[in-house]
């Protein structure tokens, strides 16, 4: 390979840049029935209360449903305890239930093993896990990071930082005017340089779908690792990572009906068991010498010190509620939703919709701007009509630059959300416009 180039027949896209979705989401289509949302929203007391709320932030963090609260509350009433260490009966259960949540996780997305489950505080230290942990050890001056100008701040910085440490470069793969990673560019940069690719499998602005598994095959075609940040596809369809054949996975709990302080890393074996740990302390050693340690097995490895062990229980009733609502029920409904409110929006006169306007290209999310009106008003005129959404960033500054604007607003879905709440979104929008064009 001469000058950093690989011919193209070389790379497995053989179903870019058009992709099939079956490739993307594993829809079990005949599995299902449709949500039956009256019920779900009686599992979220908020939506019990008054005046009533159109809950549309989800993106950023779901409502918790009762049984994960419920489990949690169980945990500190029953058998409040440490783990792995007590020799008595309700560590024992602790223990247990705690071990029982990584079964569960490792289940809802088809690890091969548990122990390939790292239990983290959330997405965003799951990714820097792997730049310190794998990154530090592999990434040397010279080597490129391939990135998306889409990802999310927890995407990209723990790269930059790699960057600085290493003298490794980062590369970005732009997307197009719809809203689409240009994988005609994506050929070009991938090179015998390239040893990471990082990119979210959807993005929390646009709710693109990005069709990860054909990425990993380019990139493992050029021997290089892809860590991808599920956070935005993990609580909302249906994950194999066997069937991606990805090095790493991140996801959240609270942004999947689970609690806050949460979250899984994904790891092929071999990976980590050659990782060197991330955190010294305890329950990752296997015996400590006054100069030197010998490390725990996998996955204690990675998780020094006490862990969220509420969290890591009410995350396991998290799975299990979602998996018993069935997640391509959640899916199918989610993309219902978002059809619905692009029709509902593009009736509004002055509005600008962001990302990809094919429903089987994009998640439960939609980005807009009204003309005129800074999205922080927005916010808050919707608020005061009891709709809950996200103005600013997202945290996915780069992007912003690329769209040409300082901000957008975000509505985004999830299971327990009714056509009801977007007619509310549309109401308020208007309701917004007219405002703000009077103050004028």
């Amino acid at each position: 390979m001469e000058g950093g180039k690989i011919g193209r027949l070389d790379i497995p896209f053989k179903c870019l840049p058009s992709f099939h979705l079956h490739k993307v989401i594993n829809m079990h289509t005949s599995e299902f029935r449709p949500l039956d949302v009256e019920r779900i929203r009686k599992d979220f007391p908020i939506f019990a209360t008054e005046p009533p709320l159109a809950f549309l932030d989800n993106a950023a963090s779901t409502q918790t449903a009762r049984p994960v609260v419920d489990a949690m509350d169980a945990y500190y009433d029953t058998y409040r305890s440490n783990i792995h260490r007590g020799i008595y009966r309700i560590s024992e259960q602790a223990t247990e239930a705690y071990e029982h949540a990584r079964e569960k996780v490792a289940q809802l997305i088809n690890a091969p093993r548990t122990r390939q489950i790292i239990f983290t505080r959330n997405t965003t230290e799951s990714i820097n896990l792997v730049a310190h942990s794998w990154g530090n050890a592999n990434i040397r001056e010279g080597d490129e990071i391939v990135l998306t100008v889409m990802e999310h701040h927890s995407n990209l910085v723990p790269w930059q930082l790699l960057a600085q440490r290493t003298g490794a470069v980062l590369r970005f793969l732009e997307i197009t005017d719809e809203g689409l990673l240009d994988f005609t560019q994506f050929r070009d940069l991938l090179t015998e340089k390239t040893k990471l690719v990082a990119m979210g499998h959807v993005s929390n602005v646009l709710g693109t779908i990005n069709p990860i598994q054909s990425v990993i095959e380019a990139a493992h075609a050029v021997g290089a690792k892809v860590v991808v940040d599920a956070a935005q596809s993990v609580p909302h369809f249906h994950v194999d990572v066997q069937q991606l054949d990805c090095d790493f996975l991140a996801f959240s709990g609270h942004k999947m009906c689970g609690p806050t302080g949460i979250g899984v890393l994904y790891g092929q074996l071999e990976l980590l068991e050659e990782m060197p740990p991330f955190l010294g302390g305890g329950s990752m050693i296997r015996a400590v010498e006054r100069d030197v340690s010998t490390y725990a097995e996998l996955p204690a490895k990675f998780e020094a010190g006490t862990p969220s062990i509420a969290e890591a229980i009410g995350l396991g009733h998290a799975v299990d509620y979602l998996t018993q609502t069935n997640l391509a029920a959640i899916h199918v409904h989610e993309q219902e939703l978002l059809k619905y409110a692009h029709q509902c929006l593009k009736e509004i006169e002055g509005i600008t919709l962001y990302g990809p306007s094919a429903p089987h290209q994009k998640a439960g999310v939609i980005s807009f701007n009204i003309e005129g009106v800074h999205p922080h008003d927005v916010a808050g005129i919707l608020d005061t009509h009891g709709v809950a959404i996200r103005a600013g960033h997202h945290c996915a500054q780069p992007l912003m630059k690329r769209l040409d604007v300082i901000a957008t607003v975000r509505a985004s879905f999830y299971l327990y959300n009714t056509v009801e709440d977007v007619d509310r979104l549309s109401e308020g929008l208007c309701r917004a416009q007219k405002l703000m064009t009077r103050r004028k």
